[in-house]
């Protein structure tokens, strides 16, 4: 019995400790007025929990990660877009990459509204220190693939250090929705976009190599045109 009631002592003040809401909107409907004044004392009110302020960040550079990818990809596909590359396979590998990134960076900004946050359009951390150049974009195919190989690895990089973050049972700030969240819709596809990608860059590798290049670009550009 007495263990119950230690028990049940422990649940009351669990409860109690994450009332804040409750005790925001009754001390302001306590006031003294005709009508409660709700609008500027409800600041626990929101869907803020957990620990995702450990990550919140994180997820911000994250979804600004996606949309400077997305752009990014978006030039490399009108590169071989034009009269002169007419790579209608490569350009449509670019431009379903970056349709991806822009969905994913609307996905994650969703997400971060989701758990209470508020979404800043900054420079990702990911470009920090890197070096921009204007024809950065404009390369050869092998070139270009491999660029985006090494992109995606990035935004895979990123997408564990959110996980890893939201993991920390260790420290006790675990945020299991959010770890959940970045395995499910990101870490699996990331994985499988790297492989086809470097797949892409041996067989271009081999297919250069061979004695007729331009006519192998030529079947693999097409080849992805089917993709």
């Amino acid at each position: 019995m007495k263990a119950v009631t230690v028990v049940l002592f422990a649940i009351v003040a669990v409860v109690t400790a994450h009332d804040s809401c409750y005790k925001d909107v009754d001390q302001a409907c306590s006031q003294p007025s005709s009508k409660p004044r709700l609008s500027s004392e409800l600041v626990a009110c929101n869907a803020t929990y957990g620990h995702i302020n450990i990550v919140m960040k994180d997820l911000v550079n994250f979804a600004n990660s996606h949309i400077v990818r997305s752009f990014e990809y978006l030039l490399m596909s009108t590169h071989y877009g034009n009269y002169q590359k007419n790579r209608a396979g490569f350009e449509k590998l670019f431009r379903d990459l970056s349709d991806s990134k822009w969905e994913n960076s609307i996905e994650v900004i969703k997400h971060i509204t989701t758990r209470g946050g508020v979404m800043e359009f900054v420079p990702p951390k990911s470009l920090n220190g890197v070096e921009k150049t204007n024809n950065i974009y404009e390369l050869y195919e092998i070139q270009s693939v491999a660029k985006a190989l090494d992109m995606e690895k990035q935004l895979a990089l990123e997408a564990f250090e959110i996980h890893k973050a939201a993991s920390g049972r260790s420290e006790g700030k675990h945020d299991p929705e959010i770890s959940s969240y970045v395995e499910k819709e990101f870490v699996h596809e990331h994985a499988k976009t790297i492989r086809k990608l470097a797949g892409y860059v041996s067989d271009l590798n081999s297919m250069l190599s061979g004695p007729d290049g331009s006519l192998s670009l030529f079947l693999f550009d097409e080849y992805l045109q089917k993709q």
